[in-house]
């Protein structure tokens, strides 16, 4: 074992390890960093991310027409898989996009369109080609008629009787009549 030693020619002795006197010194010594208080001069950032102002539902990756005649022959069904498969669109980590097809471009083939959503004036050209476009059903959530919670009503709360079912009552039969029936 080493001898470890107190005095002047130790390592661990006198002020054990803590220098002089003073703030450091003491016990219960955590100051904070400088840099922390640096950090809180800052202003903070405030908004989705980093300050930026970017909507919340998932963004719509855009295909013009002028691509979707170059790679589709006519009366080719195009959804946003077909389209993933045929390299127009890519994978956003994992998930299939939504896909919005745009107008740009003449058609001159007919395509049979599904599960994207569509500008008006492709709409137009598709169906002029003789394609047909499947719309999209709406995610709109229709708004309520009248009040939505049962606390919002100005009408009292009605309520409602419950009719009790009356119990039928059993004649008692005395055990001990019984037992001496049985015995004679």
């Amino acid at each position: 074992m080493k001898r470890i030693t107190v005095a002047r020619g130790g390592k661990r002795g006198k002020t054990s390890g803590r220098g002089g006197k003073g703030q450091s010194a003491r016990a219960g010594n955590k100051r904070r960093p400088e840099w922390r208080d640096i950090i809180k001069k800052l202003p903070k950032l405030r908004g989705r991310g980093v300050n930026q102002n970017k909507p919340v539902s998932s963004a719509l990756i855009i295909v013009n027409i002028t691509a979707l005649e170059k790679v589709f022959s006519a009366n080719d069904a195009i959804t946003p898989t077909i389209l993933v498969e045929k390299g127009l669109v890519a994978k956003l980590s994992g998930v299939m996009p939504m896909v919005k097809i745009l107008g740009d471009g003449e058609v001159t083939k007919a395509f049979k369109i599904s599960g994207c959503t569509i500008s008006g004036s492709a709409k137009e050209k598709i169906e002029k080609a003789g394609g047909s476009v499947v719309a999209l059903p709406s995610r709109v959530i229709p708004k309520q008629k009248g009040p939505s919670h049962e606390n919002d009503k100005n009408t009292a709360p009605v309520k409602v009787e419950k009719k009790e079912a009356k119990k039928e009552k059993k004649p008692k039969v005395e055990k001990s009549t019984e037992k001496k029936e049985k015995k004679a």
